[in-house]
């Protein structure tokens, strides 16, 4: 099986490091869900197919208790690592998750250390070549809990678009970065 990884060529000089590492309380988020895998034939026409369904059926406006109009792409449910299966929810931060919509879920992203990415520029290209450096940092202790993008104002209304990328690590203190 080929992984979207194999066919990227980054070096150790070229890699993006994290912005910093900070502390995260948790995260409610009520979305919409798949289980894909980084493999070329499955990753890319999941996350797609799950974004057009996301606005095409005006998913945000139907989710309770939401407490900004905020996005996240979480990735939870980790198999393994980075070329493993998991799952993909797309939604939005809520105050609680005690109503759930038909044919959506209700995740919890565990408080902990994340590293921070920032996604900027042409949009999905910046998002994919962060991950892509994500991916190739062997000195990143992920932890493969939860990660997830924000999309906030800074992608809403801003040029360039800029998208947080928050990627679980076993401690602040002990990651590498």
């Amino acid at each position: 099986m080929t992984y979207l990884i194999d066919e990227i060529d980054i070096t150790e000089e070229a890699l993006i490091k994290s912005e910093e590492v900070v502390e995260r309380s948790p995260i409610l988020v009520i979305g919409i869900d798949c289980r894909t895998s980084n493999a070329i034939e499955a990753g890319p026409q999941d996350i797609s197919k799950l974004w057009e369904k996301f606005y095409n059926e005006d998913v945000i406006s139907r989710i309770p208790n939401k407490i900004s109009n905020e996005v996240i792409a979480l990735y939870c449910e980790y198999e393994s690592d980075y070329s493993g299966a998991y799952s993909v929810v797309i939604g939005c931060p809520v105050s609680s998750i005690d109503r759930i919509p038909e044919e959506m879920v209700a995740k919890i992203i565990p408080g902990g250390s994340y590293a921070i990415f920032r996604a900027i520029g042409e949009h999905p290209k910046a998002l994919i070549e962060t991950w892509f450096n994500i991916w190739k940092q062997a000195s990143l202790d992920r932890a493969y809990t939860s990660d997830f993008e924000l999309y906030g104002d800074k992608f809403w209304s801003n040029l360039p678009k800029e998208v947080e990328v928050c990627v679980a690590v076993y401690s602040k203190k002990d990651c590498l970065l």
